[in-house]
């Protein structure tokens, strides 16, 4: 069991907080008002706590950042001590929303979230992955037709058979992850969130991954 910390309680953290509490790892989730979060959890979740951000990042060892990409790097860079040595997994994407809120536009066209993050936090283990997806596929990749594609981006490769790991907690199986490299390749898969939008004006909210077909 690992003590998991997940910064940010809408669907993206909610919906990877119950998978992973059902694998059996103990699961804090970190909002700006932990009391609302829990009181509007639902079913038995007894691995699940709730905290603040700044708690949640200290008292835990593994820690994911689902929080809105536009925001995410002023926020976590306020916790750098809290998250020294510790695995940080980023499964957000940094964009600004077109006019019907859809991401229209990356927030660090020639960089990413990730590379900023890990700039950032240099005592930390930067991992992306999870981003090339809607948020039920990330918890549920068995659930689609074709077999989607985990891609991982990261400097550390402990870090990254860690997070290998807890993909498989996921359900992913191992020949659904691809390593793609160092944190510099996260600009690739951040890109691809530029697709989603026309994707989902055209189909709607059903699930999808943007996936690798050999």
């Amino acid at each position: 069991m690992t003590n998991i910390g997940i910064l940010g309680t809408g669907r993206v953290g909610a919906n990877l907080a119950g998978k992973l509490s059902a694998a059996g790892h103990h699961v804090t989730l970190g909002g700006r008002s932990p009391e609302t979060t829990a009181a509007r959890a639902t079913g038995p979740a007894p691995r699940i706590t709730f905290a603040d951000q700044r708690t949640t990042a200290r008292t835990t060892d593994i820690v994911i950042n689902a929080t809105p990409g536009d925001s995410s790097l002023d926020r976590l860079a306020d916790l750098r001590t809290e998250l020294s040595g510790k695995i940080l997994i980023d499964v957000s994407n940094a964009t600004r929303d077109a006019a019907d809120g859809l991401p229209g536009d990356l927030c660090y066209p020639g960089s990413s979230l990730a590379e900023k993050l890990q700039a950032a936090l240099p005592d930390t283990q930067v991992v992306k992955t999870l981003n090339t997806m809607l948020f039920m596929v990330m918890t549920a990749p068995q659930a689609l037709t074709t077999p989607p594609t985990a891609y991982l981006s990261g400097d550390d490769e402990h870090a990254k058979r860690t997070v290998t790991g807890l993909l498989g907690d996921l359900g992913w199986q191992p020949e659904q992850i691809e390593d793609l490299g160092d944190i510099t390749t996260a600009r690739a898969t951040e890109a691809m969130i530029l697709a989603v939008p026309h994707v989902l004006r055209r189909h709607g909210f059903q699930p999808f991954a943007v996936s690798l077909a050999r």
